[in-house]
């Protein structure tokens, strides 16, 4: 039997382009290496930081962001991703730029779970930054008008650690930051039939919201999972 070559690295199919950051990341995280199930590539983009690409819409970075991209399809992954949601603003360029399927955001997600709920029912969307995320941000990812948004913006905890990027993370804080907000954007909207996770790092909290709402919850974890069983499909 023979095989082709041509890559530097295998069994990697996942390319993640990673944010220039300290604060912790726990496992359930995106840039915890342990949340995955299978291998993937990390690259991080220098002086891309939490506060830039999400306070200040990326700017000046995208570049940066297509040359990192480049690096990983170079080194061997067959699709590309991103550890925050508001790089939905980059869909566009990176997959014209790098030629492999790229996921930047888990608010792709949205348009496919409103298909999946019964009749009068529909998803909304839980945020790190509602006074950041714009009508660009989601047209680009494809969420459809009129969404319901939820933010932890204003908690105790969870937003500001991350987006200032400091080196201590009160893990329950955050959990109670995440679990509130997505309980006052159900209570809001009482047609709610899901919710998804814009930011990476709200992962961890998947199970306490759903548990508290009643609702599915769907990540960026769950959105990778199903994006790589397509690029390196199980063998049975």
């Amino acid at each position: 039997m023979k095989i082709r070559g041509g890559k530097s690295v295998y069994g990697a199919s996942v390319g993640i382009l990673m944010l220039d950051a300290r604060f912790p990341r726990i496992p359930g995280d995106m840039g915890n290496a342990t949340t995955w199930p299978f291998p993937v590539l990390y690259r991080v983009v220098r002086d891309a930081t939490p506060d830039l690409v999400v306070r200040n819409r990326a700017a000046g970075t995208l570049d940066a962001f297509i040359a990192a991209a480049r690096d990983l399809v170079r080194d061997g992954v067959d699709g590309i991703t991103t550890n925050c949601g508001f790089l939905a603003l980059f869909q566009d360029e990176l997959a014209d730029a790098v030629g492999v399927p790229v996921a930047t955001s888990s608010l792709m997600q949205v348009a496919m779970v409103n298909r999946l709920l019964p009749r009068g029912k529909r998803a909304g969307v839980l945020t790190i930054s509602g006074s950041t995320l714009t009508a660009e941000h989601l047209s680009k990812a494809g969420v459809p008008e009129g969404t319901p948004l939820g933010t932890t913006e204003g908690g105790r905890e969870f937003t500001r650690v991350i987006l200032d990027n400091e080196l201590e993370l009160d893990i329950e804080l955050a959990r109670r930051d995440n679990v509130d907000a997505a309980l006052a954007m159900c209570s809001a909207h009482p047609d709610l039939g899901a919710i998804v996770l814009e930011c990476t790092n709200m992962t961890p909290y998947a199970a306490d919201i759903a548990a508290a709402t009643g609702l599915p919850v769907f990540t960026i974890e769950s959105f990778i999972t199903w994006f790589q069983s397509g690029l390196a499909p199980r063998r049975f």
